[in-house]
């Protein structure tokens, strides 16, 4: 992994031949950056990756998901669904950036579509859960969501099988993470000059969606 990668890596989740891994990298915009990827130990060093997603997650929704983990929500919900065999994901989150921004940056796709990125977590077969990233060709709606169009042919796909204990510890040291970061922005906040009442606060950039995308995780 580069090592500017390292230096925000919170934890990593490792399965067969493939990983996930939290970052503190786009906190300040009020993300939680999650880094999925496969890989081949056959090819050389400095090429064995073979898939790589990139998935944002707003706060408020991740610390949501974490509200139904401790609370044994998400456990209740797991039971009934391996017992009913039920296929719809636990949890779905859609994202990734439109086609008019891919353009901005200089990094258009040849299609002219959107770059859709998806996660959803599964009840797994072999273990508790199957957590799963895509990416690939989408659409931006009326909203401003950014609808997949890869249909069962996503560009890459990474399915880390996980058991409740791996998955509960990667959502909660990368919660109590969040939860530091938050505590030390509000100390710095405290700490600085009051703002005159006609200066207008600085205004925050968009989350850097694409910075990693090219970059190898392995």
């Amino acid at each position: 992994m580069d090592d500017n990668r390292n230096q925000y890596q919170i934890i990593r989740k490792d399965a067969r031949n493939c990983f996930v891994e939290s970052l503190r990298d786009a906190f300040e915009f009020g993300k939680v950056h999650l880094g999925f990827a496969t890989y081949d130990m056959k090819l050389p060093a400095g090429q064995r990756q073979t898939n790589s997603v990139h998935i944002y997650i707003a706060v408020d929704e991740f610390l949501e998901l974490c509200r139904k983990l401790t609370s044994g929500e998400m456990r209740h919900r797991l039971v009934q669904m391996k017992k009913s065999e039920e296929k719809a994901p636990l949890y779905k989150c859609l994202g990734g950036t439109s086609a008019e921004k891919l353009q901005r940056i200089g990094r258009a796709r040849s299609d002219g579509k959107s770059l859709s990125r998806t996660a959803e977590l599964h009840c797994g077969k072999n273990a508790d859960f199957l957590f799963v990233a895509n990416s690939g060709p989408g659409e931006t709606n009326k909203t401003g969501l950014i609808v997949p169009r890869f249909g069962n042919n996503p560009e890459n796909h990474v399915a880390v099988s996980m058991s409740w204990d791996v998955f509960s510890g990667f959502m909660l040291t990368t919660k109590a993470h969040y939860e530091a970061w938050l505590a030390a922005w509000y100390a710095r906040q405290a700490e600085k000059p009051v703002q005159k009442k006609q200066e207008a606060p600085a205004r925050m950039e968009a989350p850097p969606e694409t910075k990693y995308d090219d970059m190898s995780m392995f």
